[in-house]
């Protein structure tokens, strides 16, 4: 074997897999709201990954999942408001557990843009979102 070959297999071998850590960052049963998530059978399972953007100052249109989701904000300020005047004010690194089949709607209320990576778990072909019109 030549030395650069055995150089690398020494790099990757003293690797300090110690290093790595996990943190929990939410465990519920319950949306962010305190409503219990509902059952779900999942028959043909598919999860969906989304990396939403919103521009500071934005607010989307009012809308509801019918499907289990959860998220991380990874830049800005999110504030989320529901039907019944509920509201949730997220910073950049916290998690959310969403509320299902609950019209409400997300305003980026920071002093940046909003970024928002949400997974959608339910059954292939579900939709993720519905818009009230």
């Amino acid at each position: 074997m030549n030395k650069y070959l055995m150089a690398l297999i020494a790099v990757c071998f003293s690797f300090n897999a110690s290093a790595a850590t996990s943190e929990i960052l939410q465990k519920s049963q319950a949306s962010w709201n305190n409503t219990p998530i509902k059952q779900m059978e999942l028959k043909d399972p598919e999860v969906t990954v989304v990396r939403i953007q919103i521009p500071k100052g934005e607010k989307l249109p009012l809308h509801q999942h019918p499907i289990l989701n959860v998220g991380y904000l990874t830049k800005g300020e999110l504030t989320v408001h529901t039907e019944k005047d509920e509201v949730l004010v997220l910073k950049a690194g916290d998690p959310i557990i969403e509320v299902i089949d609950t019209w409400h709607y997300g305003e980026s209320t920071g002093d940046e843009d909003a970024e928002i990576v949400v997974v959608y778990v339910g059954n292939k072909g579900d939709n993720i979102t519905e818009t009230k019109e």
